[in-house]
């Protein structure tokens, strides 16, 4: 088939299709998240289009991508014309983003800056309606050997034990941690608590001649350094 010929009968394709045209002939770029979605859902209802379903989707959600990477099923489906096919693919494609930030790389992460440590933690601590601490430990050539999820807890704390978390650094021969953790928020700024926790860390690694290289705060769009900001 001659590329007139596939340009002709893409031009005949259904209202639904026309998303997956734009992306042959343009590009995914091109697409809004609208016409993505259009097209992950597949179809609309008999009464309106898949672009304006997804439409209708993204505006239960604030028309904000990060609020809905934050739904489930059971809400999802609460939306008309949203049955369990539809919504466990909208879910899939999600928790792909997801796991593209948290990918496991088979060489060891080396972390020399800020941006670094954030592109490791970013997929577990985004888009989560609660807080939660982690830490990173590295060797002496500042490569990850662990990632540790050191607590979970409510919307606005977690409790973390500094004894723990040492204890958990030293098991595995740490030269270095960075620790981080997420405000549901969205607010990236340290709360005082953080600033004592912080201290109480760095003093605590000092004794078993661990260095606290870093905390991070982190939410769905940015997030806060406390070596970047002098905060140390």
């Amino acid at each position: 088939m001659s590329y007139s010929q596939e340009k002709s009968t893409i031009r005949e394709w259904a209202e639904d299709d026309r998303p997956r045209e734009k992306l042959i002939l343009k590009g995914a770029n091109s697409l809004s998240d609208a016409e993505l979605l259009a097209i992950l859902i597949g179809t609309g209802t008999r009464h309106e289009t898949a672009v304006d379903l997804a439409k209708s989707i993204l505006a239960a959600f604030d028309n904000e991508l990060q609020k809905l990477s934050r739904t489930d099923l059971k809400e999802l489906m609460q939306i008309k014309g949203i049955g369990p096919a539809k919504g466990i693919t909208i879910l899939a494609a999600l928790e792909l983003g997801r796991r593209r930030l948290n990918k496991n790389n088979k060489e060891k992460v080396i972390i020399n800056a800020s941006n670094t440590a954030y592109d490791e933690l970013a997929g577990q601590l985004i888009d989560l309606d609660y807080e939660q601490f982690m830490a990173l430990f590295l060797n002496n050539r500042n490569e990850v050997i662990e990632k540790y999820v050191v607590s979970r807890g409510g919307r606005t704390s977690t409790v973390v034990d500094p004894v723990l978390l040492l204890r958990s650094a030293v098991l595995a021969k740490a030269k270095g941690i960075i620790i981080a953790h997420n405000h549901p928020s969205g607010n990236p700024q340290p709360s005082p608590s953080d600033i004592t926790l912080t201290g109480r860390i760095k003093e605590a690694s000092a004794l078993f001649d661990i260095q606290l290289l870093d905390h991070l705060i982190i939410t769905n769009n940015q997030y806060l350094s406390f070596a970047d900001k002098g905060m140390l």
